[in-house]
């Protein structure tokens, strides 16, 4: 127990005033003191019409326009570490291996180096790395990130030694490197979906199931896409960008269906624009040119497979901008955050309920420093 006769501290003196603002309330039912609201006054009350003042209740995304680069080339290096891995030991395509391991290690390098110029030093990044906190999507991304340019640059570099010295530790080296590369692309693909997921922007915050899906596919279109424009035709490629144009035709119809208030920046403005073109440009476009290659001769297929890549590569970066720029709307709505609350379904899904708002005529519950009495 504290001394009595000790002086008390700012929060315990805070606590013991407003211990009393509470007792005088419940005594009188009204309070008289500096800062609160008198009855009848035309004070403005926060309402989804009017908001706080006029001012957005969420600060928005400090992100520079490195980020949305930062989220396709690590979904499209992270998916191809993957696919190296599988046409090396399942596919038995050594080329397309060798152009997944440079891919890998060429997007795990542009991924960090985007990285560093949106924190501004490399010694921020360093910093990152001091401790880890798996309840910290942005931490543990930070050594995914870490472990996964390691050995994917490392996995590139055996090969390109093993090409002129085909000596076996080399080969070795770069085997367990590659595999280490594609254990870690798996999260490094679909974590950044993860990430923005776990803010507070309404829209981000309200897409949390699904938006690490949405990325993850989106990443592995892009590494498709990127294999088939260097020049591998492997059918298994076609078959994989098909899944992933699929997948985002199943986002694009959710985003258009949803009637949740948060999904309005995807569909509203100029977020709004950049959604829908990158959605039929990564789903709809990619995918009808993918199933009419498989029904023509090789030569036409082959071009009708880069016209899709090209499609799909583009669509995808465009996606990435679009969610953070509908991020950026999202955080400047007052009214989502004052409507709608987020509360656990049957499923243990994300469900909005919306909230009893006080009418504007009508007197407001009484407050005290923003805290209800």
């Amino acid at each position: 127990m504290s001394d009595p006769l000790q002086r008390p501290s700012a929060e315990e003196a805070r606590e013991r005033r407003l211990f009393e603002i509470r007792h005088e309330a419940e005594k009188k039912g009204r309070v008289e003191a500096i800062g609160i609201r008198p009855q009848g006054a035309p004070f403005p009350v926060a309402s989804p019409e009017t908001g706080y003042y006029g001012v957005p209740l969420l600060k928005e995304p400090p992100w520079t326009w490195q980020i949305p680069p930062y989220f396709f080339l690590g979904g499209a290096a992270g998916s191809a570490a993957m696919i190296g891995l599988a046409a090396r030991w399942v596919g038995g395509d050594a080329r397309l291996a060798r152009d997944c391991r440079y891919l890998a290690a060429a997007g795990a390098a542009g991924s960090a180096g985007l990285l560093i110029a949106d924190l501004g030093r490399p010694m921020r990044f360093l910093n990152m790395l001091r401790i880890v906190k798996p309840q910290s999507p942005m931490s543990v991304g930070a050594w995914t990130l870490a472990v996964f340019g390691t050995f994917s640059v490392a996995a590139a570099f055996a090969e390109t030694l093993n090409r002129s010295l085909n000596s076996v530790p080399i080969q070795m080296i770069g085997n367990v490197s590659e595999t280490i590369s594609a254990l870690a692309g798996l999260p490094f693909s679909n974590y950044t979906g993860v990430l923005i997921g776990a803010s507070v922007i309404p829209l981000w915050n309200q897409n949390a199931a699904t938006l690490p899906i949405h990325f993850g596919m989106s990443g592995l279109n892009s590494a498709v896409s990127i294999l088939e424009l260097m020049g591998n035709e492997n059918p298994a490629l076609n078959t994989l960008g098909m899944g992933g144009s699929a997948v985002e035709c199943l986002e694009g119809l959710n985003v258009e269906l949803s009637k949740n208030p948060a999904m309005e920046p995807l569909r509203c403005g100029r977020s709004g624009w950049l959604t829908r073109i990158g959605g039929v440009l990564s789903g709809p476009v990619p995918l009808a040119l993918r199933v009419a290659a498989a029904f023509v001769n090789q030569r036409r297929s082959c071009q009708l497979r880069r016209i899709a890549a090209a499609s799909s590569v583009a669509g995808s970066m465009l996606t990435r901008f679009a969610w953070v720029h509908a991020g950026h709307v999202s955080a400047q709505d007052w009214r989502t955050p004052l409507g709608i609350a987020p509360t656990q379904g049957r499923a243990g899904q994300p469900k909005e309920m919306p909230i009893r708002c006080s009418d504007p005529t009508a007197e407001p519950p009484m407050r005290v420093e923003g805290v209800p009495l």
